[in-house]
């Protein structure tokens, strides 16, 4: 079996990721946040896409000491490293993501050559097709890979059948407006989801996981 990879978002009850104009719509609490992290002690890498991250700055890190024992006690990073989707890399270096505690690389999809990274990048990541990807994770040993966003990336991968699983927050807000967490107008496969985990988290939110039907059996490593 090649890598996996989950995504994890929080949305509002109508499917949005922001509100009507933009921005960082700061949904999920605490209980949301906790199992953010187990996903990223889960993980080996996370992809996040550019805009996302000029959004919001940084990304998510896990800080629950158990979890961090957890990921020592498995001889891993403390944090699992971080790829920042983007045709052409243009970031600004001031972003608090390059001065978070993680390895940070750049994947370039659609590049079949790159000489050489932004100096905030531990490397770069050509991937000439999105096809490719689990090969090219494979290569780098990276098995279990967590997607953050944004809506651009999570409709790319969504449209390659790239996903295997999905862990969905729904959060008790109607933000309205088009930022949907999938982008009209593209083309999804119609794979069947069967649901593994249904529970509430505490103010009204809902943690929601899906998984392919035809991977419906229980991975190793899963979050409890």
């Amino acid at each position: 079996m090649g890598p996996r990879l989950r995504l994890v978002l929080a949305v509002g009850l109508d499917g949005r990721l922001a509100p009507p104009q933009g921005g960082a719509a700061r949904l999920g609490g605490p209980a949301d946040r906790r199992v953010l992290e187990e996903c990223l002690a889960w993980a080996d890498a996370c992809l996040v896409g550019a805009g996302t991250l000029r959004v919001h700055g940084g990304t998510c890190l896990i800080h629950g000491e158990d979890l961090l024992r957890q990921r020592r006690r498995q001889h891993r990073s403390s944090q699992p490293h971080l790829l920042v989707v983007s045709r052409q890399g243009q970031l600004d270096g001031a972003l608090s993501v390059f001065r978070q505690p993680l390895e940070r690389w750049w994947l370039a999809p659609g590049q079949t050559r790159l000489d050489q990274a932004p100096p905030w990048f531990q490397g770069v990541i050509p991937l000439p097709h999105w096809q490719g990807l689990p090969q090219a994770m494979g290569e780098k040993g990276w098995q279990r890979l967590v997607v953050l966003g944004g809506a651009q990336l999570a409709t790319t991968l969504a449209a390659h059948d790239l996903l295997h699983e999905l862990h969905l927050t729904l959060c008790p807000q109607l933000l309205g407006g088009g930022h949907l967490w999938l982008q009209d107008g593209v083309l999804i496969p119609q794979n069947r989801w069967c649901p593994v985990e249904s529970r509430p988290l505490g103010d009204g939110e809902w943690l929601c996981r899906w998984r392919r039907q035809s991977e419906c059996g229980s991975s190793p490593g899963d979050p409890p």
